[in-house]
């Protein structure tokens, strides 16, 4: 298990996230604290298995415990951490067998999502997206992988909410909050974020043609691809 520290979340090697040390606004304070913990955790400076130290916490985003419990109960409803009796609270470790089952409900979902897209998407979105993946590809040329990664999950967003099912929408949040950071990570080898970019080249010509099936193909095999890579890193660090 790990212990996080104020020094540890002072490591220059950790890289967070250019807003992660700057004051936050006391408008809706927990909301804010756990989006920003959210990012925290997808981005690693809150690795799986993590005790998270409340005083450090506060120290490092510039508030009070009472916010900072708040957010944390809201993240234990998202299953991104455990609370645990008398002993604070932890960001949350999936099992093989937890992620493999995740990606596999989260595949279903997005082929779906896709295939509905192309049916009720309309072409001002189909433009945003495809400025989208734009500035996704500027961040990838630069090697930006926190903006790639927000670029990338705005796309899965757009086609999501294109589907115009809200129940699907729901499903899709909830199991892909507990996959974003091992989908943040699968991008950390260079070969795997080249292919990524190749697979969203396709799904975008897929969805300019509003060809859902092809679309739905693409994104079960994105994220069996996904999948496949989150359990080779595993393997790989046991």
């Amino acid at each position: 298990m790990h212990s996080v520290t104020l020094n540890a979340l002072r490591d220059p090697a950790v890289h967070p996230p250019d807003d992660a040390s700057q004051p936050i606004s006391r408008r809706a304070l927990h909301l804010a604290v756990m989006d920003r913990l959210r990012r925290m955790i997808t981005e690693g400076m809150l690795p799986p298995g993590a005790h998270l130290n409340e005083r450090a916490l506060c120290e490092h985003l510039g508030v009070s415990r009472t916010p900072l419990r708040e957010a944390l109960k809201m993240l234990a409803v998202e299953r991104l951490i455990e609370l645990l009796p008398n002993r604070g609270a932890r960001v949350v470790m999936l099992s093989s067998s937890d992620i493999a089952d995740a990606f596999e409900l989260l595949s279903g979902l997005e082929a779906l999502a896709g295939e509905l897209a192309c049916e009720r998407i309309t072409q001002a979105e189909v433009d945003e997206i495809q400025e989208l993946h734009g500035a996704m590809d500027a961040c990838h040329a630069n090697g930006d992988l926190s903006g790639y990664f927000d670029c990338n999950q705005r796309i899965h967003d757009r086609i999501n909410a294109a589907a115009r099912n809200p129940s699907l929408t729901q499903m899709y949040q909830s199991v892909n909050g507990r996959l974003q950071a091992l989908r943040f990570g699968s991008n950390l080898h260079a070969g795997k974020w080249e292919r990524a970019i190749d697979e969203h080249v396709a799904m975008l010509d897929a969805l300019h043609r509003r060809d859902g099936a092809a679309l739905g193909r693409l994104l079960r095999a994105h994220l069996k691809a996904k999948c496949a890579t989150v359990l080779a890193n595993r393997r790989a660090a046991a």
